[in-house]
């Protein structure tokens, strides 16, 4: 079997690591205008090599370039679509984290939504392959929000000076958008070389949430049309998808500085999110916070893998790898385990705050991964 087609693997990532000191300073200079954007790149560029290599000697089959370009996980890819634009709102950023504020930084809807054929994620993820080179061993992954993350903050989230309605006053027309959008953002990974690439998506966890329902509800919002209505769109924008490329998703319940936003299990949201046609579905189950493997059992595609976020990358602390591995055979109740695969629940980093442990942490939780992974499925 082709390399490209065996993932998500028995131990994968979600995508973001720590930047490292040098990286986060020289971001720092060039935004006062101490270096030069050029300047920056090369940094960027080593620190990404010296990140490829670390990954490999711990274990990982998928290899990121870390987002080290990003300052967030998702507005750095929707700030660059056509139609969108990336600003500082007038009352902070529009989702409260339980923990340390995010940036004051988002996105929003300006024109008619398309996919440019200069997008800067394309010469990033060039930079990360053509490093990788020819090495069979390996493969290099992309992470992208999901297209649901724009319908979240222009139609479910609290959004000032939205121009929606101006734009797209019948929503299907926006909708439809988001979806060429994305199949055309697909075949411009494809044709640059990727054949792993993942939907980032904090949408999911958004309709999970109780408090969240029920101010949609109050808004006249009906969560659940809305869940349906999500899958509709991922589903349009992977069909035309080429059959030797792997897209999978990561449901992600907020991740900044090791706090988060959203709480509740899968179940709303499980039969909805089970009919996408993701290649894979990387789910977090690092606490209560994400209830239990019971939403497991509407999930249907049997050519599918679910990648259990066992693993917290929020805190330094191991976990104890026999507790990972009975909770491995708990899931099993509703998914065979040749269908099963161990990841962390999110990035390490998916703002460039980074979250609250050391980079010898780091690699220690993903050593811990691969060390399971090993065991488990021999």
């Amino acid at each position: 079997m082709a390399l490209q087609n065996q993932a998500p693997f028995r131990a994968d990532i979600v995508g973001s690591f720590l930047r490292p000191t040098v990286l986060k300073a020289a971001r720092k200079a060039q935004l006062n205008g101490e270096i030069s954007k050029d300047e920056l790149t090369k940094i960027e560029d080593d620190s990404i090599l010296d990140l490829i290599e670390k990954q490999k000697n711990n274990g990982l089959t998928a290899i990121t370039d870390g987002e080290f370009r990003r300052g967030f996980w998702h507005i750095d890819f929707i700030e660059h679509l056509n139609g969108l634009e990336g600003y500082i709102p007038e009352n902070g950023y529009n989702q409260q984290f339980k923990g340390d504020k995010a940036p004051n930084y988002n996105f929003r809807v300006i024109g008619k939504i398309s996919f440019p054929e200069n997008h800067p994620f394309l010469q990033h993820f060039t930079f990360l392959k053509t490093a990788l080179g020819d090495d069979n061993l390996h493969i290099a992954k992309a992470t992208i929000p999901s297209p649901t993350m724009i319908l979240r903050q222009e139609i479910l989230a609290t959004q000032e000076h939205s121009h929606l309605k101006e734009i797209y006053p019948n929503l299907d027309d926006f909708y439809t958008d988001l979806a060429t959008t994305y199949q055309q953002a697909i075949q411009a990974f494809y044709a640059v070389g990727c054949r792993y690439l993942q939907f980032d998506d904090t949408n999911w966890a958004f309709l999970i949430d109780k408090e969240k329902r029920e101010m949609l509800l109050n808004k006249g919002i009906n969560p659940d049309e809305i869940a349906e209505k999500c899958a509709d769109i991922i589903n349009q924008s992977l069909e035309n998808k080429p059959t030797d490329m792997t897209i999978t998703t990561h449901i992600c319940r907020g991740n900044h500085a090791s706090s988060w936003i959203f709480s509740g299990g899968y179940a709303p949201i499980a039969q909805a999110l089970f009919r996408t046609n993701y290649d894979g579905f990387f789910l977090e189950y690092d606490s209560e916070r994400s209830g239990d493997f019971t939403p497991l059992k509407e999930w249907k595609n049997k050519q599918s893998k679910i990648v259990l976020g066992l693993i917290t990358s929020k805190f330094p602390e191991l976990e104890n790898p026999t507790q990972i591995k009975e909770r491995i055979n708990e899931a099993t109740q509703f998914v065979p385990l040749e269908n099963l695969c161990l990841s962390p629940q999110c990035g390490f980093s998916s703002t460039e705050t980074g979250n609250k442990l050391t980079e010898e942490d780091q690699w220690k939780k993903i050593k811990l991964i691969t060390e399971i992974a090993k065991d488990v499925w021999k």
